[in-house]
């Protein structure tokens, strides 16, 4: 009988610990999706309703004329590559199209150099033997602790050296010497076995061969959860784009987005359709990473 009272109390525990953490799951999800949903939403409603005294949770009246005027206030060039007195790609496009590319490539050219310099630094720290490795780690770490602010004027000043400044280079450039993923991939290189390297050495394999047949693949899971980290941080990074992109047709989207704003008042049904065009790739993104990213995030934990 004791047994039974026993194994009923705590069906009814977990039962009562499942409840209540699938309520605080779904609060924490509401908390966190609503931004979205307000911005989507308010990227079809009128003006009146978006400047309404009482919020409107759902539109009345589904309007495209935010974005309409999103695309129609101003235009840019395609590419305008200027070669040997000739204009390439001079056909114009909205301008928040042009911008949202330029972002997509800046973000997309981060993520790829990031996720590859990353993988060969984590993998030379976590299984290299030679002088100064724990120094160059210790400095690696932090650097983690540096905010980026601090050192915008020395970026800035090494790009206009290098005759960047006002490209897309400039912005890719900085996020590329990321200590996070470094530190990120070293971690997950130290799980890799040491027997494995051993036997690729006898086969013959010089180092770039088991990098990649050997040691990448065992990693994916952290090069894909360096991946998402890298592209959101990118896309975020608002202060860096600000600082290295001023021509208008080379602008990111949100720093587009910002220039679009009137001085004595807020267009905020052009800045919320510009807000919902920018969360598209995004959520692309994370949709295409989230099992890399949730793995890594995972076995990350495990491994101190």
């Amino acid at each position: 009988m004791d047994n039974n009272k026993t194994t009923d109390m705590n069906a009814i525990k977990d039962k009562i610990y499942y409840i209540v953490s699938f309520i605080a799951v779904v609060i924490v999800a509401i908390l966190f999706t609503f931004p979205l949903y307000w911005i989507i939403t308010g990227a079809f409603k009128t003006g009146k309703e978006i400047n309404a005294t009482s919020p409107i949770w759902i539109p009345t009246e589904w309007v495209w004329d935010n974005f309409q005027r999103l695309m129609a206030k101003r235009t840019a060039p395609i590419l305008g590559w200027e070669i040997g007195g000739m204009t390439i790609g001079a056909a114009t496009i909205p301008g928040a199209i042009r911008w949202l590319l330029n972002t997509v490539v800046m973000c997309v050219s981060s993520m790829l150099l990031t996720c590859i310099t990353s993988a060969m630094a984590g993998y030379v720290l976590a299984k290299k033997r030679f002088w100064g490795r724990v120094t160059l780690f210790t400095l690696v770490v932090c650097a983690m602790a540096l905010p980026k602010q601090v050192i915008l004027i020395p970026l800035l000043r090494e790009m206009n050296a290098l005759h960047l400044a006002d490209t897309a280079w400039a912005v890719i450039f900085p996020i590329v010497g990321w200590p996070f993923g470094v530190f990120l991939l070293k971690q997950f290189s130290e799980g890799v076995p040491t027997e494995m390297m051993e036997a690729c050495r006898i086969d013959g394999a010089n180092e770039w061969r088991t990098f990649t047949d050997v040691i990448f693949p065992m990693i994916k899971p952290g090069v894909g959860a360096c991946a998402i980290f890298t592209f959101i941080s990118a896309w975020n990074d608002y202060f860096m784009q600000l600082i290295m992109l001023t021509s208008s047709e080379k602008l990111s989207i949100a720093v587009g987005i910002a220039t679009m704003q009137g001085e004595s008042s807020t267009d905020y049904g052009l800045l919320m359709s510009g807000a919902a065009l920018a969360s598209v790739p995004i959520i692309i993104v994370f949709l295409i990473f989230q099992k890399y990213f949730t793995k890594g995030i995972t076995m990350g934990a495990v491994k101190g």
